[in-house]
């Protein structure tokens, strides 16, 4: 796709994302319309090698979803990228559905998986790059964290490890949207700068505006490519709630559902930006 539909099926994935959320009467939207962007470029932008017939090609680039409350995000490019049916999603959350509140691997074809305790995602990344490069595989490992997250002691564990084994077949995303459950993460417990962190722990850290489609694809891509004996770290600047304005940038939308009117609004604005960006 080029960066033009990648903005359309971004925009899609925000209104599966919403609506599932809106029938599941739980969820997290926040976090899962931040990190919107960086899935479609990552899945839809030619950057990851997967095949949805064949979902465990033992060559295939893997995507660990650490920050497991998004899984709204990650189903929605699933479904569209053709692991399972889209009709699926409305059955989020459901007694009986393998759609889970958090991703497990044991149900969801993609799923490389199951999270949802954060600050384990990037261990499990880190144990699957070194695996991959013990068994001659060229594969990459793409690992999606939160900026809150990173207040979590196994993420930096990880991240000396990595450095440490010269995995640079890993390449660790952090959708950095300032907020966190419980408010701003400076003030909850505060990480920053997080690129100097990584960067002090032996990775190469590049910074891009998270919802940059262009940006996205082509930072996404060369961190793929570039091979240089170190692990990659990719700051994504974003912004929680994404798309909705009365979401947007607000701690207060990290894990609720909106209700019959909210939903409606919501939507509205999501199908008047892809309309928009459709004509463009």
């Amino acid at each position: 796709m080029d960066v033009h539909d990648l903005e359309i099926r971004a925009l899609d994935v925000r209104e599966d994302i919403v609506s599932m959320i809106a029938e599941a009467g739980s969820g997290h939207p926040g976090g899962s319309l931040s990190c919107a962007d960086i899935l479609c470029a990552l899945y839809f932008g030619s950057v990851m090698d997967y095949t949805a017939d064949d979902p465990h090609k033992a060559d295939r680039d893997r995507f660990i979803l650490s920050k497991g409350h998004a899984a709204p995000a990650l189903y929605a490019v699933l479904a569209r990228a053709g692991f399972f049916p889209s009709s699926e999603l409305k059955t989020l959350r459901k007694l009986g559905s393998r759609l889970q509140g958090h991703p497990d691997m044991r149900l969801v074809p993609g799923v490389e998986a199951s999270t949802g305790s954060l600050g384990q995602g990037l261990s499990i990344a880190c144990g699957m790059a070194l695996g991959l490069a013990m068994d001659g595989f060229p594969s990459t490992v793409f690992a999606l964290l939160g900026d809150g997250e990173c207040q979590e002691g196994q993420v930096w564990e990880a991240a000396m490890y990595a450095a440490h084994m010269d995995l640079d077949n890993l390449v660790a995303i952090i959708d950095h949207n300032g907020l966190q459950i419980d408010g701003r993460v400076v003030d909850v417990c505060n990480p920053e700068s997080i690129t100097d962190k990584f960067a002090s722990f032996g990775w190469q850290v590049q910074e891009v505006d998270g919802h940059d489609m262009g940006a996205l694809v082509r930072t996404l891509s060369k961190a793929k490519a570039h091979r240089s004996g170190q692990p990659k770290a990719i700051v994504a600047k974003t912004v929680k709630g994404r798309g909705v304005s009365f979401m947007e940038d607000q701690a207060s939308w990290h894990g609720k559902a909106t209700d019959p009117d909210q939903t409606a609004r919501a939507l509205k604005e999501i199908r008047a930006a892809r309309d928009e960006r459709s004509r463009a």
